[in-house]
Formats: C-alpha cells, structure tokens, sequence
C-alpha cells in the first residue's frame, strides 16, 4: 500500500481555503487506494484525514504527546496512530514512512517537515536509495526552494511544484509506480 505523508499548517479552520484544500487532497488521496500518513492533530492535519477517511481510507497520525501536552488528543479521524517523543523525531518517522511528500501551506512547522523531507530526498543517492518525491502545492514553497537554491546551492530538483492539491493528487500517483486513479 502507497502511504502520503501530508504536511500543513496546523492553525487552519473548518471554513478556510487551507482546510478546504487539504480535506480535497485526503478525498482524493483515499480515493486512488493511498494511505495518508501526517502529524495526527488539528488544523490541516485534521481535514486531509477527515477528508480521506470519508471516502473509505486509512489514515496514519504521527503524535508527539510529550511535545504538545496542551493539545486536546489525535484528531477523530485517524485509522491508527505512532507517538514520537520529539519533534524531529515525529518528522523523521513521517518522511520515513512515507512513499511520496506533499507540503501544502502552512508554517514554521510545516517548513520544517518539508524541509526535512527535500534534505532526506536529496541525500537518498549516496546511500543507493531512490529519492522521496516531495511535491509542494502553492507559490511560496517555489519561491523558498529558488532562495534556497540561489543562496546555499540547494538542489531544487528533487521538488515538484503543484498550483493545487488537484494537480499533486496526480502528480503523487504518477510519482509512484502502480497508483492509479479511481476518480
């Protein structure tokens, strides 16, 4: 089975466009047969599961309890769930588990996770491995990997840019070999 790691901006709200997209992303994620795996709390997190789940989908959520104490428990949507005991190392499993990488909008954390993700992407040949294909959806991801690559030399390769979540639903199942459509 194909597992999506999901990464996205955990302050987005029922009635937003960034939780709107992300429950379309798990609608049509569940939909081509994929696994979602993300961070298993709210914002973005929340509607890409709740979107997959609603089409029949499984959903993987990464918590990390002993970093959010406050944070009221994994999202209702989640099929099963992996704690982590840092933040790197609640990352590091999303990446690790991950098939392909989607980076929707999102934060400091969300940069974070695709940040990680393009470095894990980019490091794989060394040790033989085939690259994680990580796909960002919307405009600044694009123009943080052209900063990145004009001032530290970072290989923007490894990234294919999205303009919607339709556009890297698709683009994750070509990503993968035998993910087909169902939509």
């Amino acid at each position: 089975m194909t597992t999506v790691a999901v990464f996205g901006a955990s302050a987005a709200r029922p009635g937003d466009e960034r939780y709107e997209q992300a429950i379309r992303l798990g609608r049509l994620l569940a939909r081509s047969g994929m696994v979602v795996a993300n961070g298993g709390y709210g914002g973005s997190m929340e509607a890409v599961s709740a979107g997959a789940r609603s089409e029949g989908g499984s959903v993987v959520g990464v918590l990390a309890p002993s970093v959010f104490p406050g944070r009221s428990g994994p999202n209702d949507h989640l099929t099963s769930s992996v704690d982590a005991t840092t933040i790197a190392a609640r990352i590091q499993a999303l990446v690790d588990m991950a098939d392909v990488a989607i980076t929707l909008p999102g934060s400091l954390g969300t940069l974070a996770e695709f940040l990680v993700a393009w470095n894990t992407a980019f490091v794989a040949p060394f040790s033989n491995r085939d690259p994680l294909p990580l796909i960002a959806v919307g405009g600044e991801w694009r123009r943080l990997a052209e900063i990145l690559a004009a001032e530290f030399g970072a290989d923007g390769s490894y990234i294919t840019f999205a303009e919607s979540v339709e556009e890297a639903a698709a683009l994750a199942r070509t990503a993968i070999p035998g993910a087909e459509a169902t939509w």
